[in-house]
Protein backbone atom coordinates (compact mmCIF):
# COMPACT_ATOMS: atom_id res chain seq x y z
CA UNK A 1 0.00 0.00 0.00
CA UNK A 2 1.48 3.63 -0.87
CA UNK A 3 2.25 5.89 2.04
CA UNK A 4 0.27 8.46 3.04
CA UNK A 5 0.89 12.25 3.82
CA UNK A 6 -0.95 13.86 7.17
CA UNK A 7 -2.04 17.44 6.40
CA UNK A 8 -3.59 19.29 9.58
CA UNK A 9 -4.77 23.16 9.01
CA UNK A 10 -4.94 24.58 12.87
CA UNK A 11 -7.79 27.03 12.97
CA UNK A 12 -8.61 28.91 16.33
CA UNK A 13 -12.38 27.06 16.99
CA UNK A 14 -11.74 23.76 14.26
CA UNK A 15 -8.74 22.01 13.49
CA UNK A 16 -9.39 20.64 9.74
CA UNK A 17 -7.04 16.99 9.59
CA UNK A 18 -6.82 14.36 6.24
CA UNK A 19 -5.07 11.73 5.35
CA UNK A 20 -3.87 12.34 1.74
CA UNK A 21 -2.13 10.26 -0.96
CA UNK A 22 1.15 10.52 -2.24
CA UNK A 23 -1.37 12.69 -5.71
CA UNK A 24 -2.73 15.20 -3.81
CA UNK A 25 -6.03 13.02 -3.06
CA UNK A 26 -7.63 12.80 -0.01
CA UNK A 27 -8.20 9.07 1.68
CA UNK A 28 -10.22 10.58 4.74
CA UNK A 29 -10.68 13.85 6.51
CA UNK A 30 -12.47 15.23 9.70
CA UNK A 31 -12.51 17.52 12.41
CA UNK A 32 -12.14 18.27 15.98
CA UNK A 33 -12.02 21.38 17.92
CA UNK A 34 -9.21 23.14 19.02
CA UNK A 35 -8.77 23.46 22.69
CA UNK A 36 -7.38 27.18 22.85
CA UNK A 37 -8.04 26.61 27.15
CA UNK A 38 -4.44 26.99 29.49
CA UNK A 39 -2.75 28.87 26.31
CA UNK A 40 -3.03 25.86 24.14
CA UNK A 41 -1.32 23.80 26.04
CA UNK A 42 -3.50 20.77 25.03
CA UNK A 43 -3.51 21.13 21.14
CA UNK A 44 -0.96 18.53 19.97
CA UNK A 45 -2.02 16.20 22.21
CA UNK A 46 -5.51 15.87 20.98
CA UNK A 47 -3.97 16.26 17.47
CA UNK A 48 -1.75 13.55 18.19
CA UNK A 49 -5.27 11.35 20.09
CA UNK A 50 -6.79 11.91 17.03
CA UNK A 51 -4.23 10.79 14.39
CA UNK A 52 -3.75 7.55 16.30
CA UNK A 53 -7.72 6.86 16.56
CA UNK A 54 -8.20 7.50 12.84
CA UNK A 55 -5.05 4.97 11.94
CA UNK A 56 -6.40 2.27 14.37
CA UNK A 57 -10.06 2.92 12.95
CA UNK A 58 -8.57 2.03 9.44
CA UNK A 59 -6.88 -0.32 10.21
CA UNK A 60 -3.50 1.44 9.74
CA UNK A 61 -0.27 2.43 11.53
CA UNK A 62 2.80 5.43 11.92
CA UNK A 63 4.53 2.93 9.34
CA UNK A 64 2.23 3.89 6.73
CA UNK A 65 2.52 7.76 7.15
CA UNK A 66 5.52 9.98 5.60
CA UNK A 67 4.86 12.76 8.15
CA UNK A 68 2.61 15.90 9.37
CA UNK A 69 2.84 19.09 8.08
CA UNK A 70 0.39 21.59 9.89
CA UNK A 71 -0.66 25.46 9.27
CA UNK A 72 -0.49 27.26 12.19
CA UNK A 73 -1.95 31.07 12.67
CA UNK A 74 0.86 33.35 13.19
CA UNK A 75 4.62 33.62 11.62
CA UNK A 76 6.41 30.64 11.90
CA UNK A 77 10.74 29.80 11.85
CA UNK A 78 10.42 27.10 9.17
CA UNK A 79 14.04 25.51 10.19
CA UNK A 80 12.42 25.19 13.69
CA UNK A 81 9.28 24.91 13.81
CA UNK A 82 8.36 27.68 16.18
CA UNK A 83 5.47 29.78 16.25
CA UNK A 84 6.55 33.46 17.40
CA UNK A 85 3.36 34.48 18.41
CA UNK A 86 -0.19 33.07 17.42
CA UNK A 87 -2.71 35.53 19.88
CA UNK A 88 -5.39 33.66 19.46
CA UNK A 89 -4.11 30.34 20.59
CA UNK A 90 -2.09 31.98 23.69
CA UNK A 91 0.79 30.73 22.02
CA UNK A 92 4.21 32.78 22.49
CA UNK A 93 7.85 31.66 21.08
CA UNK A 94 6.01 27.93 20.59
CA UNK A 95 8.13 25.11 19.69
CA UNK A 96 5.33 23.50 17.78
CA UNK A 97 6.83 21.46 15.80
CA UNK A 98 8.79 19.91 18.32
CA UNK A 99 6.03 18.80 20.51
CA UNK A 100 3.90 17.29 17.56
CA UNK A 101 6.81 15.30 16.76
CA UNK A 102 6.94 13.90 20.22
CA UNK A 103 3.18 13.54 20.46
CA UNK A 104 2.82 11.62 17.10
CA UNK A 105 6.18 9.94 16.77
CA UNK A 106 6.33 11.13 13.18
CA UNK A 107 8.28 13.85 11.05
CA UNK A 108 6.42 17.33 11.52
CA UNK A 109 6.61 20.19 9.46
CA UNK A 110 5.55 23.47 10.28
CA UNK A 111 3.92 26.47 8.33
CA UNK A 112 2.01 29.60 8.33
CA UNK A 113 -1.29 28.47 7.33
CA UNK A 114 -2.28 31.01 4.79
CA UNK A 115 1.25 29.69 3.41
CA UNK A 116 0.16 26.20 3.08
CA UNK A 117 -2.96 27.52 1.42
CA UNK A 118 -1.10 28.47 -1.09
CA UNK A 119 0.78 25.56 -1.51
CA UNK A 120 -2.49 23.49 -1.37
CA UNK A 121 -3.79 25.92 -4.24
CA UNK A 122 -0.60 25.20 -6.61
CA UNK A 123 -0.35 21.66 -6.09
CA UNK A 124 -4.21 20.75 -6.90
CA UNK A 125 -6.23 23.68 -6.58
CA UNK A 126 -7.04 27.00 -8.82
CA UNK A 127 -2.95 27.45 -9.37
CA UNK A 128 -3.03 24.36 -11.68
CA UNK A 129 0.65 23.96 -10.99
CA UNK A 130 1.64 27.63 -11.50
CA UNK A 131 5.36 27.94 -10.05
CA UNK A 132 4.98 31.60 -9.06
CA UNK A 133 1.88 32.44 -7.12
CA UNK A 134 0.31 34.63 -4.65
CA UNK A 135 -2.50 33.24 -2.62
CA UNK A 136 -5.05 35.54 -0.43
CA UNK A 137 -7.61 34.53 2.05
CA UNK A 138 -10.17 36.65 2.36
CA UNK A 139 -11.97 35.48 5.86
CA UNK A 140 -12.61 36.34 9.46
CA UNK A 141 -8.71 38.54 8.63
CA UNK A 142 -6.92 38.29 5.49
CA UNK A 143 -4.10 36.05 5.03
CA UNK A 144 -1.11 36.06 2.30
CA UNK A 145 0.86 33.45 0.44
CA UNK A 146 3.77 33.88 -1.87
CA UNK A 147 5.45 31.23 -3.72
CA UNK A 148 8.79 32.16 -6.28
CA UNK A 149 9.73 29.28 -8.24
CA UNK A 150 7.65 26.70 -6.83
CA UNK A 151 9.20 27.96 -3.57
CA UNK A 152 7.22 29.18 -0.73
CA UNK A 153 8.46 32.71 0.09
CA UNK A 154 9.02 33.27 4.41
CA UNK A 155 11.09 35.90 4.55
CA UNK A 156 13.42 36.61 8.02
CA UNK A 157 10.91 36.38 10.31
CA UNK A 158 8.44 34.01 9.04
CA UNK A 159 6.42 37.03 8.18
CA UNK A 160 6.28 37.14 4.47
CA UNK A 161 3.11 37.53 2.86
CA UNK A 162 1.64 39.53 5.17
CA UNK A 163 -0.89 41.23 2.83
CA UNK A 164 -3.49 41.99 5.54
CA UNK A 165 -1.39 44.16 6.83
CA UNK A 166 -0.66 46.62 4.34
CA UNK A 167 -1.61 50.36 4.80
CA UNK A 168 -1.13 52.11 1.82
CA UNK A 169 -4.67 51.41 0.18
CA UNK A 170 -6.96 53.45 3.19
CA UNK A 171 -5.99 56.68 4.39
CA UNK A 172 -6.88 58.09 8.33
CA UNK A 173 -8.07 53.95 8.91
CA UNK A 174 -9.24 52.03 11.14
CA UNK A 175 -7.25 50.72 13.84
CA UNK A 176 -6.17 46.69 13.89
CA UNK A 177 -5.66 43.90 16.00
CA UNK A 178 -1.84 43.88 15.04
CA UNK A 179 -2.01 47.55 16.66
CA UNK A 180 -1.31 49.71 13.19
CA UNK A 181 -4.52 51.77 11.46
CA UNK A 182 -5.67 51.39 8.16
CA UNK A 183 -4.26 48.01 7.51
CA UNK A 184 -6.29 45.72 4.31
CA UNK A 185 -7.25 43.48 6.90
CA UNK A 186 -9.69 46.14 8.76
CA UNK A 187 -11.68 47.08 4.92
CA UNK A 188 -11.73 43.61 3.31
CA UNK A 189 -12.25 40.75 5.21
CA UNK A 190 -15.77 39.67 6.45
CA UNK A 191 -15.50 42.01 9.68
CA UNK A 192 -13.92 44.71 7.56
CA UNK A 193 -17.02 44.65 5.14
CA UNK A 194 -19.27 45.00 7.75
CA UNK A 195 -17.06 47.71 8.81
CA UNK A 196 -17.53 49.21 5.60
CA UNK A 197 -20.94 49.15 5.11
CA UNK A 198 -21.62 50.46 8.63
CA UNK A 199 -20.08 53.71 7.56
CA UNK A 200 -23.20 55.19 5.58
CA UNK A 201 -25.74 52.62 6.19
CA UNK A 202 -27.72 55.23 8.27
CA UNK A 203 -27.20 57.65 5.32
CA UNK A 204 -28.99 55.13 2.92
CA UNK A 205 -32.25 54.60 4.43
CA UNK A 206 -33.64 52.82 1.42
CA UNK A 207 -31.29 49.97 0.92
CA UNK A 208 -31.74 46.23 1.79
CA UNK A 209 -28.98 46.75 3.96
CA UNK A 210 -30.55 49.00 6.52
CA UNK A 211 -33.84 47.32 6.30
CA UNK A 212 -31.69 44.21 7.43
CA UNK A 213 -29.99 45.68 9.95
CA UNK A 214 -33.38 47.10 11.49
CA UNK A 215 -34.49 43.91 11.20
CA UNK A 216 -32.05 41.71 12.98
CA UNK A 217 -29.85 44.42 14.96
CA UNK A 218 -27.03 43.51 12.46
CA UNK A 219 -25.16 43.04 9.53
CA UNK A 220 -22.69 40.53 7.53
CA UNK A 221 -20.54 40.21 4.60
CA UNK A 222 -22.61 37.44 3.01
CA UNK A 223 -25.62 39.77 3.16
CA UNK A 224 -23.92 42.97 1.47
CA UNK A 225 -23.16 40.25 -1.04
CA UNK A 226 -26.68 39.57 -1.10
CA UNK A 227 -27.60 42.59 -1.41
CA UNK A 228 -25.39 43.60 -4.01
CA UNK A 229 -26.10 40.81 -6.50
CA UNK A 230 -30.20 41.80 -6.20
CA UNK A 231 -28.76 45.28 -7.92
CA UNK A 232 -29.32 47.33 -4.02
CA UNK A 233 -26.89 50.47 -5.07
CA UNK A 234 -25.46 50.96 -1.64
CA UNK A 235 -24.98 47.55 -1.11
CA UNK A 236 -22.88 47.78 -4.74
CA UNK A 237 -20.81 50.87 -3.61
CA UNK A 238 -19.99 49.44 -0.56
CA UNK A 239 -18.50 46.41 -2.64
CA UNK A 240 -17.12 48.44 -4.87
CA UNK A 241 -15.24 50.37 -2.16
CA UNK A 242 -13.95 46.84 -0.59
CA UNK A 243 -12.62 45.51 -4.30
CA UNK A 244 -10.95 49.09 -4.93
CA UNK A 245 -8.87 48.44 -1.80
CA UNK A 246 -8.33 44.44 -3.05
CA UNK A 247 -7.75 45.51 -6.48
CA UNK A 248 -5.21 48.67 -5.89
CA UNK A 249 -3.43 46.06 -3.35
CA UNK A 250 -3.15 43.08 -5.13
CA UNK A 251 -1.47 45.42 -8.31
CA UNK A 252 1.05 46.87 -6.09
CA UNK A 253 2.00 42.94 -4.87
CA UNK A 254 1.91 41.75 -8.53
CA UNK A 255 3.70 45.24 -9.79
CA UNK A 256 6.98 43.22 -7.43
CA UNK A 257 6.23 40.25 -7.86
CA UNK A 258 4.60 39.20 -10.97
CA UNK A 259 3.16 36.38 -10.39
CA UNK A 260 1.43 33.68 -13.10
CA UNK A 261 -1.54 33.82 -10.94
CA UNK A 262 -2.96 35.57 -8.01
CA UNK A 263 -5.79 33.12 -6.09
CA UNK A 264 -8.49 34.77 -3.97
CA UNK A 265 -9.81 32.30 -1.29
CA UNK A 266 -11.61 32.21 2.47
CA UNK A 267 -15.27 32.61 2.73
CA UNK A 268 -15.58 35.75 1.53
CA UNK A 269 -14.14 34.48 -2.24
CA UNK A 270 -17.76 32.61 -2.14
CA UNK A 271 -19.00 35.28 -3.75
CA UNK A 272 -17.49 34.81 -6.48
CA UNK A 273 -18.20 36.61 -9.73
CA UNK A 274 -19.62 40.31 -8.39
CA UNK A 275 -15.86 39.98 -6.37
CA UNK A 276 -13.30 38.88 -8.84
CA UNK A 277 -14.82 41.03 -11.48
CA UNK A 278 -15.15 44.56 -9.35
CA UNK A 279 -11.35 43.53 -7.74
CA UNK A 280 -10.10 43.22 -11.78
CA UNK A 281 -11.59 46.33 -12.37
CA UNK A 282 -9.33 47.94 -10.14
CA UNK A 283 -6.10 45.12 -10.62
CA UNK A 284 -6.53 46.25 -14.50
CA UNK A 285 -6.37 50.54 -13.60
CA UNK A 286 -3.56 49.73 -11.68
CA UNK A 287 -0.90 47.08 -12.49
CA UNK A 288 2.03 47.82 -14.55
CA UNK A 289 1.15 47.10 -18.22
CA UNK A 290 3.30 43.66 -18.36
CA UNK A 291 1.78 42.37 -15.25
CA UNK A 292 -1.68 43.55 -16.30
CA UNK A 293 -1.13 41.03 -19.41
CA UNK A 294 0.35 38.54 -17.61
CA UNK A 295 -0.80 37.98 -14.51
CA UNK A 296 -4.32 36.34 -13.89
CA UNK A 297 -7.04 36.48 -10.45
CA UNK A 298 -8.94 33.96 -10.14
CA UNK A 299 -10.92 32.38 -7.15
CA UNK A 300 -9.97 29.54 -5.10
CA UNK A 301 -11.45 26.09 -6.21
CA UNK A 302 -10.34 23.69 -2.79
CA UNK A 303 -12.22 25.50 -0.21
CA UNK A 304 -11.70 24.04 3.66
CA UNK A 305 -9.16 21.52 2.44
CA UNK A 306 -6.84 23.80 0.81
CA UNK A 307 -4.46 23.97 3.96
CA UNK A 308 -4.36 20.62 4.49
CA UNK A 309 -3.56 19.43 1.10
CA UNK A 310 -0.48 22.47 1.11
CA UNK A 311 0.30 20.75 4.39
CA UNK A 312 1.03 17.34 2.49
CA UNK A 313 2.59 18.93 0.26
CA UNK A 314 5.24 19.88 2.02
CA UNK A 315 5.52 16.74 3.51
CA UNK A 316 5.95 15.03 0.13
CA UNK A 317 8.81 17.77 -0.39
CA UNK A 318 10.62 17.96 2.89
CA UNK A 319 10.32 13.97 3.54
CA UNK A 320 10.41 12.35 0.39
CA UNK A 321 13.77 14.06 -1.54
Amino acid sequence: MKKWLIGVDLGGTTTKLAFINLDGEIVHKWEIPTDISDKGVYITENIAKAIKAKLDELGQTNANVVGVGMGAPGAVDENTGIIFEAVNLGWTNYPLQDKLSTATGLPVVIENDANMAALGEMWKGAGDGAKDLVCVTLGTGVGGGVIVNGNMVSGISGAAGEIGHMTSVVENGYACNCGKTGCLETVASATGIVRVAMEKIESNPTSSLKKILDETGSISAKDVVICAEAGDEYALSVLDQVCFYLGLTLANVANVLNPEKIVIGGGVSKAGDILLNNILKYFKKYAFIRVRESTSISIATLGNDAGAIGAAWLVKNKFMK
